[in-house]
């Protein structure tokens, strides 16, 4: 039936392009020719980098029912050549272009909205989108803090809305049959997960505050973050480096290793210990204004007593595991020990040095036993997935629903705080604060610019 329903659907677009021919058809014609419960119309808000990699993907699915209306940047640089793409992938039908993301949520046409801005503004633009009625695709990680994250997860059940947060692995096949090989006791219990993002990176220098490019509205680039005068070294890309706008590594690459080792060892609540130590190495302040760290060791303890750990290299650095794996996963069982990197996984048998189960060997019984496990499950990949959920509007077809998305992404929020600190700190799942740590809780959440806010009540 699925074949069937994408064989029509795609038969009425390639009908309705030669009937058009080079003419480009409106959102609301597409929707009428695909008919209503088909048809998704998109919104893209940030188009530099990752948004350019989201733009191109989305638009790429326009046969099947998905086609990006309009696209948003506060830089207007790109416009024409991001919308040049776009209108490529969808038979001439090029998105138009605004500046102002409030601007994309007031057309009614538009049912979901697809976010790749700075990590300081994920949070108001996915609620500003829910209160306009618009499902949201959001980049890792969630939120630039905590208590944002949890109003993220209320706007999104106040106002129905389907809210998928980045995190691919959750939608790649031989990852999800990693994640079921350990929770079917694979390796038996796992009692600890460790993750790594070993990503070098060099200086990228400093420079004066200066006036911001003719195409940039930098007031709506900062937003929600406090007022500072324009800087190119703070700006594209190098915001990531600075607190007021980004979470370092930590909470940049680290994220989607944090939900792998979350994920690994099956845990649905908050940890209750956090301790994190690093700095910045082999880089000169004087000679960078980085201000987070580039390398960074930090340590999880949950109520059981298991175990997660987390390591940031981002200077020059060996590989770990037999995987040689410098972003991925390894996970420790009373039977064994797994490592994943990437889409490849490979399982070990006590002090064995050679695997026994892993992506490359199919499914059926392990090697040297009795022990089967489970095939890779069939998967549409995380763009699919979303447009699955936006389709059906049911939360629960989501891979990485946003209350999953905020639990990964509180880990490396919290152990941003605890190296900021310089102590162990206890944390209160159930309330999302810390116990007894004043300093701490302040760092849960920030002092928004005006009129940038982030509600209280969404």
């Amino acid at each position: 039936m699925s074949d069937r329903r994408s064989f029509i659907k795609k038969t009425a677009v390639g009908a309705a392009g030669v009937a058009l021919g080079a003419t480009a058809f409106s959102a609301k014609s597409y929707g009428n020719i695909l008919g209503a419960n088909d048809r998704i119309i998109l919104g893209s808000v940030g188009i530099r980098g990752r948004g350019e990699s989201l733009l191109d993907n989305f638009s790429k699915m326009y046969n099947d029912g998905v086609m990006v209306k309009t696209i948003c940047d506060v830089d207007s640089q790109f416009f024409a050549e991001r919308a040049k793409m776009a209108g490529e992938n969808q038979k001439g039908n090029k998105p138009g272009t605004v500046t102002d993301m409030r601007k994309l949520y007031e057309d009614k046409e538009i049912d979901a909205v697809v976010i790749a801005t700075p990590n300081h503004w994920h949070a108001l633009a996915a609620i500003w989108a829910c209160q306009a009625g618009k499902h949201v695709y959001v980049e890792k990680p969630s939120s630039h803090n905590v208590w944002e994250g949890r109003k993220m997860i209320e706007a999104a059940r106040k106002y129905n809305r389907v809210v998928q947060v980045g995190f691919q692995n959750r939608s790649i096949s031989n990852v999800m049959q990693a994640m079921n090989f350990l929770h079917d006791g694979g390796i038996g219990e796992v009692y600890m997960s460790r993750g790594t993002c070993f990503k070098p990176r060099d200086s990228f220098g400093i420079a004066k505050d200066s006036n911001p490019p003719s195409t940039l509205n930098y007031d709506l680039w900062l937003g929600p973050a406090s007022y500072r005068p324009y800087n190119e070294k703070k700006g594209h890309y190098n915001w990531h480096w600075h607190w007021d706008t980004g979470n370092g590594d930590t909470g940049n690459q680290g994220p989607h290793q944090f939900d792998v080792a979350r994920w690994g060892l099956n845990k649905k609540v908050h940890p209750v210990k956090v301790q994190s130590m690093g700095g910045i190495y082999g880089i000169s302040p004087k000679e960078c204004s980085q201000e987070t760290p580039n390398t960074q060791i930090s340590t999880f303890e949950y109520a059981d007593g298991k175990i997660l750990e987390f390591e940031t290299r981002g200077r020059y650095t060996n590989a770990e595991s037999n995987e040689g794996i410098k972003i991925g996963n390894m996970f420790y069982g009373t039977e064994g020990w797994m490592e994943v990197n990437g889409s490849t996984w490979k399982a070990y048998k006590g002090r064995d040095k050679e695997p026994f189960a892993g992506s490359d060997m199919g499914a059926g019984a392990a090697v040297g036993g009795d022990q089967t496990f489970r095939t890779a499950p069939d998967s549409k990949g995380h763009f699919g997935n979303f447009i699955d959920g936006v389709r059906s509007g049911n939360r629960f077809d989501l891979n990485c629903d946003i209350e999953t998305g905020h639990m990964s992404t509180v880990l490396p929020h919290i152990a941003n705080i605890a190296m900021r600190v310089g102590e162990t700190l206890k944390f209160n799942g159930e309330f999302e604060q810390f116990i007894d740590n004043e300093a701490a809780d302040l760092m849960l959440t920030r002092k928004y610019r005006y009129p940038y806010i982030v509600p209280e009540s969404v």
